[in-house]
């Protein structure tokens, strides 16, 4: 076991969801995550949950301790503390039409614009909003036009329900990282976002407002989008089943989330 030099060193605490403290595709915390949790903001130590998923999405999933968290949602481009939102990015218009086009240019893709309270996305297809309103469980609203602008555009995200091949990523990423952050979330998603937004500029305008530094941050991540987040942190860990390329930012490993927490609360930390 490895214990902290300084105890009051850890600050902040920031977790990715999906394949990091939602395993196997689970779509609940587990039993023990809320309690957890509840017992490191008593101590003083912040946590954040970073996912790119909305907030009212987020707000849901940590129910019981909702209000005691805060949240960098949409990979970075919406960040909220307090029930306040702290920051906002948005993407050019022009830029927008042209993922938009060049999502559904590809057969079996489709479209999610990210709104501040609900996920919009094209009527055409049932068993994608099932998905997204039933499974995922977020707000979402269907439009026949899904280039109408209803407010600022931040984030646009594609599905691929047979899953991303490499070729369709490397594809996407040579025709539009030059022009925004380009990141996967999980098999079947790639995020689209403005240039220079992700997990740990947010997360770096969070230390700003808390006056924390990045030494007294641990994060927990396992994908391409956890990349910055995990950079930024005094103490990164890495999950076991994280991606290759991200896998090996960690300074630590784990198999879950709750193991690691179970270990700060119970005295024995992270040496960094």
């Amino acid at each position: 076991m490895y214990k902290m030099r300084n105890k009051n060193r850890l600050k902040l605490i920031a977790s990715d969801l999906d394949g990091t403290l939602l395993l196997n595709g689970s779509q609940e915390l587990s039993g023990a995550a809320p309690g957890l949790i509840h017992r490191l903001t008593e101590k003083g130590i912040a946590f954040f949950a970073a996912s790119g998923r909305q907030y009212a999405n987020l707000q849901r999933l940590f129910s019981p301790v909702a209000h005691e968290i805060g949240y960098i949602c949409e990979n970075g481009c919406i960040t909220f503390m307090d029930g306040e939102m702290i920051s906002r990015e948005e993407m050019e218009d022009s830029l927008a039409y042209e993922i938009i086009d060049a999502i559904e240019a590809v057969p079996g893709a489709e479209v999610l614009v990210s709104g501040i309270d609900t996920s919009i996305i094209s009527d055409r297809d049932e068993s994608y909003y099932d998905l997204l309103r039933f499974t995922i469980r977020n707000n979402v609203t269907r439009v026949r036009d899904i280039r109408e602008k209803r407010e600022p555009f931040f984030k646009i995200s594609a599905y691929v329900k047979s899953g991303l091949t490499e070729e369709l990523v490397k594809n996407w990423k040579r025709d539009f990282e030059d022009k925004c952050t380009v990141v996967t979330g999980g098999g079947a998603w790639l995020d689209f976002m403005p240039p220079g937004v992700h997990k740990g500029l947010a997360l770096n305008k969070v230390l700003e407002r808390l006056d924390i530094g990045p030494e007294n941050v641990l994060c927990f991540g396992d994908n391409e989008n956890d990349r910055e987040m995990l950079a930024l942190a005094g103490c990164p860990i890495t999950m076991d089943n994280a991606v290759e390329s991200v896998k090996g930012l960690g300074r630590y490993h784990t198999d879950t989330v709750e193991h690691a927490l179970e270990r700060i609360l119970d005295g024995e930390g992270f040496e960094w």
